[in-house]
């Protein structure tokens, strides 16, 4: 039996190996539902794929890369930094491809689980690390005559590469963070590009540029200064934070008329410009970055449509004006299923109990890791630990830490499990959903990070990056029922 299963070789999976290392579990295995590394970074190959942070903050802090081409990296060389980090840190022997998770279910006679993946196959462990991230069930909108179109049609993290886009007349539902970086190559050939848009977004310019071959002998002979740019970065990132806090509101103008003046600075036409601008304030939703969505939408041959679409017909769309538009293709950039949690798992634990129905009024988790009913159980990019503000990373990295300690704890006392108290999962919970109602978040209807039903929020975390890695430095073991 294995001390761990990870599900997922993604960043947070791969970091959560190389934790495990760093404290001497050498005996886990990590499942993969592909035949390659990568998570997100492997499924997402849309034309113009790349990171909205920074990539020295968007890596690991204790593998800081001086090859990165751009100061915002293409997905492409994403990949090539996940499979050299999984390389350097030899973890491709752990990695167990082509078996997909289907279910999972604790044992309490033997105080460990089972893993059941879609070839039937089953494994066991003592202790079962989810890793799959929010964000990889694609979202297509269920449109009147969706499946009477005769196009070609697919979701952008789906991307058909063997469709040829060329002098084709290309429909894009959607116009949010996958969209502004692909819908500026496709207009670059496409017959005609029309973009239906539900809602405006505030964007600022990336100031993208390519990173001189100096540089990066500089930062290669001299680390620290890579590892300072990082750190400044952060630093900056945490600053925005209040901005993702209510009030703040001067602030909060600035910003707003920043992403205006860019906007204008771009856009001449007065009607489109009016198209642009957000009916939220700016951090209630993403904000998004880029240097040439604007510019694309400035050519003759790509049209914003606002009116709502009615229904989708066999040559195209339909909207609530009556106007039909006719379409070779149609791209959903639709986003992703972020709510439920952990969707098309069965996941089950103590009594019986699935996370699902455990699970139904709202996601909960102590730090978004542990559960409450489900002993030995991990998540990393849990329930509220999304950020608005900052990278990711930093929080997969002090999930990574803050598990891998847990896991030496029980092997070195030879505890048989760990599973978090139920009144404390109850009180961290309220105390964040408290601290949440204080956030900009809240004050719009529709948006991923809220629930469909109320105002709770499952996705973002309340506070900032260094008070989560404070959180996590340590393991409180007296917050745990010990089975020993």
């Amino acid at each position: 039996m294995q001390t761990a299963i990870i599900i997922g070789t993604g960043f947070s999976g791969l970091c959560q190996a190389i934790k495990l290392k760093e404290q001497g579990i050498h005996d886990f295995i990590i499942l993969e539902k592909a035949e390659e590394l990568g998570g997100t970074w492997r499924e997402n190959t849309y034309p113009g794929a790349e990171c909205d942070i920074p990539s020295a903050l968007y890596s690991y802090s204790f593998e800081p890369y001086p090859y990165w081409e751009y100061k915002w990296s293409h997905q492409p060389q994403i990949l090539e930094y996940l499979k050299h980090c999984a390389t350097k840190y030899d973890l491709n022997p752990h990695i167990h491809f082509k078996k997909e998770m289907t279910a999972a279910k604790w044992n309490e006679p033997s105080n460990s689980w089972s893993v059941i993946c879609t070839d039937n196959s089953h494994y066991k462990t003592q202790n079962l690390i989810i890793a799959i991230g929010q964000l990889h069930h694609p979202s297509i909108p269920t449109y009147k005559g969706k499946e009477q179109f005769e196009g070609i049609s697919f979701h952008s993290a789906q991307w058909n590469h063997k469709t040829d886009l060329n002098h084709k007349t290309i429909g894009v539902i959607g116009n949010a963070a996958s969209a502004v970086q692909f819908i500026p190559e496709i207009a670059k050939t496409a017959k005609k590009v029309v973009v239906f848009q539900r809602s405006a977004n505030w964007m600022l310019p990336k100031q993208d540029r390519l990173y001189k071959d100096w540089e990066k002998k500089l930062v290669k002979r001299f680390p620290i200064l890579l590892r300072t740019y990082r750190l400044r970065l952060w630093l900056m990132g945490g600053a925005l934070y209040f901005l993702m806090k209510k009030g703040n509101n001067l602030f909060r103008s600035f910003y707003q008329f920043l992403c205006k003046r860019y906007m204008k600075s771009k856009i001449d036409d007065s009607k489109l410009q009016e198209k642009l601008i957000p009916n939220f304030p700016f951090g209630a939703k993403r904000v998004l970055f880029s240097d040439n969505y604007y510019d694309a939408l400035n050519q003759e041959n790509v049209e914003v449509v606002t009116q709502p679409i009615t229904k989708i017909h066999e040559k195209g769309i339909q909207t609530s004006s009556s106007q039909d538009y006719n379409l070779d293709v149609l791209i959903y950039a639709t986003g992703f299923i972020a709510n439920p949690f952990l969707l098309n798992l069965e996941v089950t634990g103590t009594n019986g109990l699935t996370i699902q129905k455990y699970w139904k009024d709202a996601p909960k988790a102590y730090l978004g890791i542990t559960v409450s009913n489900f002993p030995n159980l991990y998540m990393m990019f849990g329930p509220n630990t999304n950020l608005g503000h900052n990278s990711v990373i930093i929080m997969s990295e002090a999930q990574a830490n803050y598990i891998a300690k847990c896991i030496k704890g029980q092997k070195s006392n030879q505890w048989k499990s760990m599973e978090i108290k139920q009144e404390i999962e109850a009180k961290y919970n309220h105390s964040i959903q408290k601290r949440l109602q204080n956030m900009i978040w809240t004050q719009i209807e529709n948006s991923w990070y809220k629930s469909p039903s109320g105002n709770h929020i499952p996705n973002n975390y309340p506070g900032r990056t260094m008070e989560y890695i404070r959180k996590t430095k340590k393991v409180d073991f007296g917050v745990f029922n010990i089975g020993k």
